[in-house]
């Protein structure tokens, strides 16, 4: 009825707010529609997200690097806090490997779509013959388990070493050392954070990590078990990329699960996930 009113009385400005509105409308009965599509069990939890470079040494490296920042953008657009728990440094520009603790409500709900190999491809920054080059890098979500979650560790199967911290933290960092590494034998799962000041704090943070990666591979067994009931394997590996990323010799994002399309790359670079994400959760079993 406002907007009738508006164009009847040729009443610009109240036909701006009504459509601006209609757009905020919109926007929130997305964010609905998404949340609605979470039914798994840990889907409102924080997610530990995890990103490591491929084959390929700098390419690889600095595709790490792009993938975080937009990670980074998705989570600040969405309202959620995101801290680096770790971070690697390339050897001579990007990333190797970090990890991002993501907090938020549903964060796990969201990012457990992102899971999986991404895969580049573009004209290389670090090529001075300006040739085409194809880069990968492994995405691990697991969500962050609250205290309801019993996962049972024995202190004799952990080795715990500290290190000194590396990146920004100022003098603390580079005099102290707090950052901590824990290795669970009898997996051979290490998780390492250096995130806080505290070394005490650092480990807390560790076990946390350590006890999703626990809970997720119990998971994975109960899974594999299950699909070799029904003959249905399915592995994520180097070789079958989730999303394909290219910028060279045309431009376009594609999820290979869901056939899900995007041309405006930089948007998507920039933390544009939703249309992917929302795809994944109305594609999967």
């Amino acid at each position: 009825m406002l907007l009738d009113m508006a164009v009847e009385e040729q009443d610009a400005e109240t036909y701006r707010e009504v459509v601006d509105s209609l757009g905020t409308l919109r926007e929130r009965i997305d964010q609905v529609e998404l949340e609605c599509m979470f039914s798994g069990e840990h889907d409102t939890n924080n997610a530990i997200l995890t990103i490591h470079a491929g084959a390929g040494g700098t390419e690889a490296q600095d595709w790490v690097e792009i993938l975080m920042r937009m990670y980074l953008r998705w989570a600040e657009g969405k309202g959620f806090k995101a801290d680096i728990l770790d971070h690697l440094p390339g050897d001579e520009a990007g990333t190797k490997s970090v990890t991002i603790l993501v907090k938020g409500r549903h964060a796990y709900g969201y990012l457990r779509s992102e899971v999986g190999i991404h895969r580049l491809v573009r004209i290389s920054p670090f090529d001075a013959s300006g040739r085409r080059h194809t880069s990968f890098a492994s995405v691990m979500v697991l969500p962050e388990l609250d205290d309801t979650i019993d996962v049972d560790i024995n202190e004799k199967d952990l080795r715990i070493d500290t290190y000194r911290a590396s990146g920004a933290g100022g003098q603390h960092v580079n005099k102290t050392d707090s950052a901590i590494r824990i290795t669970h034998l009898p997996t051979g799962i290490v998780v390492q954070c250096q995130n806080e000041r505290s070394q005490h704090r650092n480990k807390d943070m560790a076990m946390k990590m350590l006890m999703a990666r626990l809970y997720e591979k119990e998971e994975e067994e109960k899974a594999k078990a299950q699909e070799n009931l029904h003959g249905d394997k399915k592995e994520i590996s180097w070789g079958s990329q989730i999303r394909s990323y290219v910028l060279q010799p045309y431009r376009m994002i594609k999820d290979h699960r869901t056939n899900q399309e995007e041309g405006n790359v930089d948007a998507v670079l920039d933390g544009r996930l939703d249309p992917f994400i929302k795809a994944y959760l109305l594609w999967q079993p």
